[in-house]
């Protein structure tokens, strides 16, 4: 279970400017859109069951349609695939499970010729087991050169028969596996603070840092345009590696399901760690990220960027990610972490952009992606509670209408703010959480090893709904993709709501439309006077300067009346004096008189 936050950042009165209009001619990053796309799950071409790179490309004109700026893709190298990818084996190719090389490349040239940037993962704080250098480091004895790139250590205990220390596994279990050296003895352990099919790098170690930077010349030398680092705020770890009874985890509150620790005691894990952390969040990841943002920059421009996967409280740590000379965005989770509660969320909104300005930064929105509970779903569910990591159909299940009722309004008061913002895909069509998955579907490693205590992140990864009567809803040629689809996806696909009036659809490309064109990204920010503690209302100054956009989202029971102005796009239906109900959003473009 994820975190519910019950602070409430304090905000300036209705009238004074939050945050003032980004300059004309600010890079692309600031302001862009950016659709993240799970590779396994957007489009299968050769009817696998399993979404591929060419499935990707073919489908990159539906983005151009939707009117995002670039598509970020999930891993697509080589990977035994004990977590989806995200155990990487070789960092320079593709695995045969997404296509080839070359396949890569058609996909960023394609993507080039329709106006779309490309944006790959990144993954630095761990590889697969099986990849070549951990395989070298196995066949190596302690000390030696190759097991300084990752964190080995001797155990504690008479004969070394305890872990290094009581560090637990974000995915369950203990974050240390011990080895058989090559004489057959039991030998030393190495740290993996995810999968132990993931053991964590060790970035005080040269070699590392210098394979890093070839890596992103390789990717750029092939034309991509930035990368969205995997745990970013994970890389070092505190020297001595001490023991930690303190938050661990990375996405979700996580309760009781770690191993028994040294000290014989169950570790809990939380959500949110910080600098505190010995294992998260570390001033020294920051040198690297200085150390890469050179390598891109001497690329000249247009700039090719980074973007911080760095789940990082509080707000001012996280904005030490994306100071000038380090990254240039990093996701706002603690957005994406709002219960649905005005109050709050105008809060986070005024402590984001006046955290970021302080650094000269944009902030990124996000409301879904791969590791959280969709928010169609989320903001279905009672708000007083924690946010579950995964939900099965034995939990209390989300009421659909009001959550996607919700979702629209929730994406169409950021889509409004300034900064960049990212679309996971099918949020789109609305798609909701497969809350039902039989558990013999699923992968996720959360899910097996906490013994199924927790249910992890496949009921967000399930494939795209393309067209209601084809073949596994037109993801592919076969009936059986690799997770199955709940019954609720033939009805949402794209062939369902494409140009039919007020479809989630539509909305999402009438508001990104509107948005792109008249560059409200770029905007300013004030608060309206019909802020209230159940209305989030601003107005956005266009980054062309020719546009004032009021916005204005409802949570609480009565309606709120809007002003004089054009009503550009609603995400439900007003009232009949046109008032916005609860549980709606409203973007209305104002009069002269009063822009």
């Amino acid at each position: 279970m994820g975190r519910v936050s019950e602070h409430t950042p304090s905000v300036t009165e209705p009238g004074t400017s939050v945050h003032a209009p980004d300059s004309p001619d600010a890079p692309w990053w600031r302001d862009a859109v950016i659709y993240q796309v799970y590779p396994r799950s957007w489009a299968d071409s050769d009817g696998d069951g399993v979404g591929d790179l060419p499935g990707v490309t073919s489908r990159l004109p539906y983005l151009r349609d939707l009117g995002v700026d670039a598509v970020w893709l999930s891993p697509f190298y080589v990977s035994p695939m004990h977590d989806a990818g995200y155990d990487v084996a070789a960092y320079r190719d593709v695995d045969p499970l997404f296509g080839t090389l070359e396949d890569a490349d058609t996909m960023i040239t394609t993507a080039h010729d329709l106006g779309l940037k490309v944006v790959v993962d990144l993954v630095p704080n761990h590889t697969s087991s099986e990849h070549r250098w951990f395989q070298e480091a196995l066949a190596s004895p302690p000390g030696s050169p190759a097991r300084d790139r990752y964190v080995f250590r001797d155990g504690r205990g008479e004969n070394g028969d305890l872990p290094p220390n009581n560090w637990p596994s974000v995915f369950g279990g203990r974050g240390w596996s011990r080895v058989t050296e090559a004489d057959g003895s039991p030998g030393q352990w190495y740290l993996h603070l995810f999968d132990v099919t993931q053991p964590d790098l060790n970035w005080r170690n040269p070699d590392v840092r210098e394979e890093f930077h070839s890596i992103l010349r390789f990717w750029v030398d092939r034309g991509v345009d930035g990368f969205r680092v995997d745990v970013a705020h994970g890389l070092v770890k505190k020297p001595d590696l001490p023991d930690w009874h303190g938050p661990v985890g990375l996405y979700d509150t996580v309760e009781a399901v770690g191993d028994e620790d040294v000290d014989g005691a169950t570790t809990v894990l939380d959500h949110h760690a910080t600098g505190a952390s010995p294992m998260w969040d570390q001033d020294g990841v920051h040198e690297i990220y200085r150390g890469w943002r050179e390598v891109l920059d001497a690329y000249g421009e247009p700039d090719r960027i980074l973007c911080a996967e760095a789940w990082v409280q509080p707000l001012d740590r996280l904005a030490l990610y994306v100071r000038s000379d380090e990254m240039h965005q990093a996701f706002n989770f603690e957005f994406l972490d709002c219960r649905w509660d005005a109050a709050q969320l105008r809060g986070v909104v005024e402590a984001s952009l006046r955290t970021n300005d302080a650094v000269g930064a944009p902030t990124t929105w996000v409301l879904s992606n791969h590791d959280v509970v969709r928010h169609a779903s989320r903001l279905g569910l009672d708000q007083s509670l924690p946010r579950p990591n995964g939900i099965r159909a034995e939990d209390p299940q989300p009421d659909a209408a009001l959550g996607l009722r919700r979702a629209r309004a929730a994406t169409a008061m950021m889509l409004g703010l300034p900064g960049g913002a990212y679309v996971y895909y099918g949020e789109e069509l609305g798609l909701p959480e497969h809350t039902t998955m039989p558990d013999r579907f699923r992968q996720d490693p959360t899910f097996h090893r906490t013994h199924h205590e927790v249910t992890g992140r496949d009921g967000c990864r399930v494939p795209m709904p393309w067209a209601k009567d084809e073949p596994s809803h037109g993801f592919g040629p076969g009936e059986d993709p690799w997770l199955p689809q709940p019954e609720a996806y033939g009805e949402l696909a794209v062939d369902q709501q494409a140009g039919v009036q007020g479809s989630t659809l539509e909305l999402y490309r009438t508001l990104l439309e509107y948005r792109r064109r008249h560059r409200f990204g770029h905007g300013g920010l004030t608060w309206d006077a019909r802020c209230s503690d159940t209305v989030i209302a601003y107005r956005n100054v266009s980054g062309d300067g020719a546009r004032t956009l009021l916005v204005v989202t409802n949570t609480g029971t009565e309606p709120v009346t809007l002003p004089e102005g054009q009503v550009i796009a609603a995400s439900g239906s007003l009232t009949e004096d046109g008032a916005v109900p609860q549980d709606t959003t409203a973007w209305v473009r104002l009069p002269v008189a009063d822009e």
